[in-house]
């Protein structure tokens, strides 16, 4: 059932809640939260509403399975489009925000908009350079080995790995180009 402000059933009292969850109810004294004088009762906000207005939707918006409705305002920047769009539609139409699937599918359309957009860039006068686009020149002269060790650097667990994830698509792009055009070429010389 998607969530609404007036939720069914019975609500839990907060001595039931604390025993069964482990740290809940740290913020119910008023006193300890961060935003306390903030919700005193008299305190203008300048807000002339209860509910904004709601914003108008052109065409179909994403919105998680346990919302009744849209926020009365949201972002149109950047509209769905594509596969990509169609993955993370799927994780909006179908997984909750709650469930790690809905993230993942987020993730992989991500994924896809960025390789899709790396293809497109090699159709175009200008496509990407993943040599100085990615920074590798970056710390060139400013001794890059020798800054990697003996100062605790996280990064050098996934360092190894950075070079495939940059390079990678642009090999695979590369390669599949390549098979492309033979396969075009080749039918097209034993006709001759």
């Amino acid at each position: 059932m998607p969530y609404t402000a007036n939720k069914p059933g019975r609500t839990p009292d907060p001595d039931e809640l604390q025993a069964r969850i482990p740290g809940w109810g740290a913020d119910l004294d008023a006193a300890d939260r961060p935003a306390f004088p903030r919700e005193q009762p008299g305190i203008a906000t300048g807000a002339h509403w209860e509910l904004p207005e709601q914003q108008k939707a052109h065409g179909p918006r994403e919105r998680s399975v346990e919302h009744e409705r849209l926020t009365p305002v949201f972002g149109t920047a950047q509209p769905l489009r594509g596969v990509a769009g169609k993955v993370r539609r799927y994780a909006y139409d179908t997984y909750s925000e709650g469930q790690a699937a809905h993230w993942l599918l987020l993730v992989v359309g991500d994924r896809i908009d960025s390789a899709s957009a790396h293809v497109k860039s090699l159709f175009t006068k200008r496509p990407d350079d993943p040599i100085t686009q990615s920074g590798v020149l970056g710390e060139r002269g400013r001794r890059p080995i020798a800054s990697r060790f003996g100062r605790g650097r996280v990064d050098l667990k996934h360092a190894w790995l950075d070079p495939i994830l940059v390079i990678g698509p642009w090999v695979l792009s590369a390669v599949l180009i390549f098979k492309l055009g033979r396969a075009i070429v080749r039918p097209a010389s034993r006709r001759t």
